[in-house]
Order: C-alpha cells, then sequence, then structure tokens
C-alpha cells in the first residue's frame, strides 16, 4: 500500500514533456522535400524517354525493348512513393 501511494505521488511530480524539433530539422526536411521533388521529376522523365522510344522502336521496325524501361520507371515511382509509408512502418 505505501509503495503504490510512493509511486502515485512521485508520478504526479513528472510532467508530461512537449515534444521539440532539433536544431537543424527545417533543414533537413527541406532537403528531403528537394530529393522528393528530384526523384519524382527523374521518373517522370524516365517514363516519357521510354515512351518515346517505345514509339521510336515501333516506327522502325526494330526489337521492342522499352516495355521492360516503361515498367522499372513505373514500379520505382510506386517504391519512391511509399517510401514514407514504410518507413513509418519500419520505425514506427
Amino acid at each position: 500500500m505505501v509503495i503504490i501511494a510512493v509511486h502515485d505521488a512521485l508520478l504526479a511530480q513528472i510532467g508530461n514533456p512537449t515534444p521539440e524539433a532539433p536544431p537543424v530539422s527545417d533543414k533537413i526536411l527541406q532537403m528531403v522535400r528537394y530529393l522528393t521533388w528530384l526523384v519524382l521529376l527523374s521518373g517522370v522523365c524516365g517514363i516519357t524517354y521510354a515512351g518515346g522510344r517505345f514509339a521510336w522502336e515501333k516506327w522502325q521496325g526494330g526489337p521492342i525493348d522499352s516495355p521492360k524501361m516503361i515498367a522499372g520507371a513505373m514500379i520505382g515511382g510506386v517504391v519512391a512513393t511509399s517510401a514514407g509509408t514504410i518507413m513509418n512502418a519500419v520505425v514506427g
């Protein structure tokens, strides 16, 4: 009974701390946002290039290898856009 009273008295003294961001976190978040835009832009450019190459290969009548490039760019885009969710699942 005494242990419970001491435990309750100690817990009453400890406040609930408010979270505080680290000093450099705003710069790091800005860098992550820039990298996100760079990854998405490179994915769009990759899909556009592969689509143009697909049309060129179709027009020339040669072997068609571009659908692999398009599929790879789309899979890379899905992984890049879901990276935040994956990291939250792993860390959280």
